[in-house]
């Protein structure tokens, strides 16, 4: 009987195996997995091409099905929008398509509750604006999704708090929640690569996270209960009152009768303190010596800054019946923006640490943290002492009036005769110099091909902007160079030391700026409107090489960034038609591209080169060389965002370019 049994069941696991190992034979191919798909959605009118077409769904890199994007033969996109579609959303299914990387859903009818996209892992983009989703989001609805770029919600009705597992993926850059019925508090996205956060038009409260606070203001707008910077600062409330509840009961005989004994006791000591304060106040104030201490050699110094600037804070003021105010004008900031900033002044800055950031002939760079915890960088220029205090202030007003993403904005200035100081935000991800020299001193990797394109074309935005806003200057930066583009968390270019020229010592400047290297001063002593231009060119060779331009001083009798062009005109050419790839001009940090891409390198190179011209009239104008950088694309098909963006840009209708 137990035979048997034993028998019967190893049958049955036989059967079982046997129909589990067909199954397994049996997988849909990719045109049954999209019309078991389609099976699952409503109003599919516009698929019904899909029934009919006997053709392959991909051609290479071409699709034959309507809303498919291919790569490699294989689906890696579904871009079904504007189509009246609703139903369901077979998340499972599609799980069986293994290259699917991207899936656009906007403007239709789905509704009911968000699908289950973790399932699919591999994910990089999803698209859902503009339909009724409802409901809210489980807290771990995107856990796990590390390859998860961008993620559009706009415009639903999604309802609870804000998912916490978005806050957890690393590569998350653009994140738009706006227009639903979120509420609760923002989480904290410390994200490095998260650069646009849209969460306008929804039921949020609280204040906003630090890592927000650099956002746009729009980013929030709509939201009635949240408030904090880029907003108005948050209003206390009774919990954060320490004095919260003091006599809140009437006291009692026996709290009166102590209190007669103990508020005569702290009203005294109170005065002792106040005395002994106001003594050491009035000793500080006596006239002393001016106290200059040279920057210190060593780069990790931790109190440079503070040091040194002790010397302002020494320095006496003139005696005048208003000697208060003037000795406060002494150690003054005066900022340049009208923002809910936390204002501070010079003796902040002298009680935080400070550390040397470099030292050079235009004077010292100094990182200071302030109380508030935000890091600050503190530039002294020594070489702007002919520069009149009226004429440097409204320079500085005018400097400060500037904004655009790739332009470091300049925070406050402080005016001294022999020297001034500029503030500025600190940029963490340092200079660009240090990513293309010194990464690997730091244990840091090279740039790879498509964050060095990017920072070019950032560089160039910059520009433009500078050249657009400070028309009445010959060169708007004048110093352009590796060391002045600083990269911040999302390896964005911010230009810095710009506008200079007018405020800086004309002997001075003629020696050290970038500028006065190029060749119209060396052979005919005068900048023009095409200086910059020349800079630019140099930096994007110096980019595209990896090679450092000084490093060709010692190679011939021009400058060291006329050797450069010379050597990268030797291995490429200087016909603008020349197609020919040659991968020794290129860095090769930049890792393994394909052969498209690899032209793609070649134009940059060449656009390059036609901005290093030595003649500035055949040499581009800036608005030429911004239009042609711009135009370049990533030209590596098996670049999967970059080419999903591509697509989208092509039709004109992805929600990225509104």
């Amino acid at each position: 009987m137990a035979f048997r049994r034993q028998l019967q069941l190893m049958i049955l696991h036989l059967i079982l195996l046997h129909f589990s190992m067909f199954s397994i034979s049996y997988a849909l191919s990719d045109p049954e997995i999209l019309l078991k798909f389609k099976s699952s959605l409503a109003n599919s009118a516009a698929l019904k091409k899909w029934e009919n077409n006997s053709s392959p769904i991909c051609n290479g890199i071409r699709a034959n099905w309507a809303g498919v994007i291919c790569l490699k033969d294989t689906v890696w996109g579904l871009r079904l929008e504007n189509m009246g579609l609703s139903g369901t959303i077979d998340v499972d299914t599609l799980t069986a398509l293994p290259r699917l990387r991207a899936l656009s859903f906007m403007n239709n009818n789905f509704n009911g509750s968000i699908p289950e996209f973790k399932k699919i892992s591999g994910l990089r983009s999803i698209y859902l604006s503009n339909n009724r989703f409802s409901g809210n989001i489980p807290d771990n609805a995107f856990q796990g999704m590390v390859w998860l770029k961008k993620l559009y919600l706009s415009k639903n009705q999604f309802t609870g708090p804000i998912p916490a597992s978005l806050a957890t993926l690393p590569r998350l850059s653009v994140l738009k929640l706006d227009g639903n019925r979120f509420s609760g508090e923002l989480p904290d996205f410390e994200l490095k690569q998260l650069h646009v956060v849209d969460l306008s038009n929804n039921q949020l409260e609280g204040p906003i996270p630090a890592s927000l606070s650099k956002m746009k203001a729009d980013m929030f707008a709509g939201n009635k209960g949240v408030c904090g910077a880029p907003l108005t600062a948050c209003k206390s409330t009774p919990a954060d009152d320490p004095n919260k509840n003091v006599a809140a009961a009437a006291p009692s005989k026996k709290n009166i009768s102590r209190w007669a004994i103990v508020i005569p006791i702290i009203v005294g000591v109170l005065i002792a303190i106040v005395a002994v304060i106001m003594i050491n106040w009035r000793k500080r104030q006596q006239p002393g010596p001016k106290v200059e201490v040279s920057p210190p050699s060593n780069p990790k110094t931790k109190t440079g800054l503070k040091v040194q600037d002790r010397a302002i804070a020494a320095t006496p003021s003139p005696r005048s019946s208003n000697g208060m105010k003037l000795a406060e004008s002494a150690t003054k900031l005066t900022f340049l923006r009208d923002d809910d900033r936390d204002k501070f002044n010079l003796p902040d800055l002298l009680r935080a640490s400070a550390e040397v950031l470099g030292s050079g002939y235009f004077g010292s760079s100094y990182r200071t943290e302030l109380p508030n915890g935000s890091a600050m960088v503190v530039k002294r220029y020594k070489q702007m002492t002919n520069a009149g205090k009226e004429d440097f202030q409204e320079h500085m007003r005018r400097m400060g009036r500037l904004k655009h993403e790739n332009v470091l904005t300049l925070v406050a200035y402080h005016y001294r005769k022999d020297e001034k100081l500029i503030v500025c935000d600190f940029v963490k991800n340092g200079s660009l110099a240090v990513h293309l020299h010194g990464h690997q001193t730091l244990g840091q990797q090279g740039l790879d091909w498509p964050t060095r394109l990017n920072i070019v074309k950032g560089i160039a935005k910059g520009l433009a902007y500078l050249y657009k806003e400070l028309p009445s200057l010959v060169a708007p930066h004048g110093h352009l160079k590796s060391s002045n583009v600083l990269l911040n968390e999302s390896f964005e270019p911010l230009l810095t030391d710009y506008g200079l020229i007018p405020v800086i010592d004309p002997e001075n400047a003629q020696a050290f700026m970038t500028a006065y290297k190029s060749p119209e001063f060396v052979h005919h002593g005068r900048v023009t409107k095409k200086t910059d231009v020349w800079g630019l060119g140099v930096l994007i060779l110096e980019i595209m090489t990896g090679k450092f331009p000084s490093n060709f001083l010692q190679m011939g009798k021009g400058s060291g960034e006329e050797d450069l062009t010379t050597w990268v005109k030797s291995i490429v050419g200087d016909d603008e038609e020349t197609s020919s790839i040659d991968m020794e001009a290129f860095d090769k940090e930049m890792g393994a591209v394909s052969d498209r891409d690899g032209k793609t390198m070649l134009q940059l190179l060449k656009i390059g080169l036609s901005c290093c011209e030595d003649d500035a009239l055949k040499r581009l104008d800036l608005k030429e060389a911004v239009n042609r950088i711009d135009r370049l694309k990533l030209g590596n098909i098996s670049s999967d965002e970059e080419s999903y963006q591509q697509y989208w840009s092509s039709s004109g209708s992805d929600e990225d370019n509104k």
